[in-house]
């Protein structure tokens, strides 16, 4: 049996984006969440993971999700057997997109949380037709269900991430980079450059995705994820 997998969401995000690759795996491992919106640090975040996770764990992180788990490992390599990164990117925030954070935490705070998220996710987070339709109503659900002081805390934690370039770098760990064909927040190339900069990553494009693959092809988001926890373990 493969080792626990701990999934960590992503901006907007709660468990339910992960839904259809928990109920899959669950199956086969011991499966578990961690939220991402309890803090407005990244090292708070990895911090309270690290005290509740079990002493050897892989680990999935989508969007913000992926730079808490880059933190995690950070701190604690000698526990995380493996990583995969989906959407993600180990750069810090540009001073523009920082400032654009900052208008949308003040609009949040005003009482247009639904009218921010949809101009978020409407822009290159899911493909055409009926499903990017779908993959819209779930983010802006969840961002609702979670409320206005959570999706700050996460856009905040985003906003001050530091950049993991340095980390990226000394992951020994198997590592598996994932990205829609068309993600429109984190583009391919981004993720290329992320693999590149791993020592051991392998990079996955799902096809007919955007940036959250999770939704878009969840069915193909979940075998790039079964056919990774079966991998032997090989620690460099």
């Amino acid at each position: 049996m493969a080792e626990p997998l701990l999934f960590l969401p992503g901006l907007f995000c709660d468990a339910r984006v992960f839904a259809t690759q928990m109920t899959a795996l669950g199956r086969d491992m011991s499966v578990m969440i961690a939220p991402t919106s309890t803090h407005e640090r990244i090292e708070e975040m990895a911090s309270e993971i690290l005290s509740a996770a079990p002493m050897k764990f892989a680990l999935v992180g989508q969007c913000l999700g992926g730079a808490v788990a880059l933190e995690v490992l950070r701190r604690a390599p000698e526990r995380v057997t493996r990583i995969a990164l989906i959407g993600a990117t180990p750069l810090a925030d540009t001073p523009q997109d920082a400032a654009a954070r900052e208008t949308q935490i003040v609009s949040i705070k005003a009482g247009r949380l639904e009218d921010v998220v949809r101009e978020n996710v409407s822009k290159g987070w899911f493909v055409g037709g009926n499903t990017r339709n779908d993959g819209i109503t779930k983010v802006i659900t969840m961002a609702r269900a979670n409320g206005t002081d959570a999706t700050v805390r996460q856009l905040r934690a985003f906003q001050r991430r530091k950049d993991q370039q340095g980390t990226s770098r000394k992951i020994k760990q198997p590592v598996l980079v994932m990205c829609g064909d068309e993600d429109g927040v984190t583009p391919r190339k981004r993720h290329e450059f992320m693999a590149e900069l791993i020592p051991y990553a392998k990079l996955e494009v799902v096809q007919g995705a955007g940036h959250v693959p999770l939704l878009d092809q969840p069915q193909a988001t979940t075998e790039l994820l079964r056919s990774f926890m079966r991998q032997p373990l090989v620690l460099r």
